[in-house]
């Protein structure tokens, strides 16, 4: 089963029981160094293991930038 959601305005779809860890390891080749808010609440780095994605999430994925 897969659990259909919305990365940074794309649909996408991981596997059923996928946290905001396991998304951040897929689709950013294992990168960690990005921001994360889920339905617009951020999701706190030491909660992404234990953030639990549920079918209809809208999830944005922000890497920083610097310059100014």
């Amino acid at each position: 089963m897969t659990l259909p959601l919305t990365v940074n305005g794309t649909p996408a779809e991981l596997p059923a029981g996928s946290t905001v860890a396991v998304l951040v390891a897929t689709r950013n080749g294992g990168h960690d160094q990005v921001a994360v808010a889920r339905n617009g609440d951020v999701v706190p780095r030491s909660s992404w293991p234990t953030t639990e994605l549920v079918a209809g999430d809208v999830l944005e994925v922000l890497t920083p930038t610097a310059g100014g």
